[in-house]
């Protein structure tokens, strides 16, 4: 589970340089630039709720104290 995490961090990474190209090229407000950052939110959030999944499980520890 701890490869899945690190696989939809990177691909919430190479969604976010996408947004990214598409703000520097094209106008603010295009659709390739809203879907980009749709995708990254939607990752985001699904990382969130594996990662909340994964310690209710206990696949995932906390550490320190």
């Amino acid at each position: 589970m701890k490869v899945v995490a690190i696989v939809l961090l990177l691909v919430i990474l190479l969604v976010l340089g996408r947004a990214m190209l598409q703000l520097v090229r094209g106008p603010a407000g295009s659709p390739k630039l809203v879907r980009s950052l749709t995708w990254r939110v939607a990752l985001s959030v699904g990382l969130f709720v594996l990662l909340l999944i994964g310690y209710h499980f206990g696949w995932w520890r906390p550490h320190g104290a």
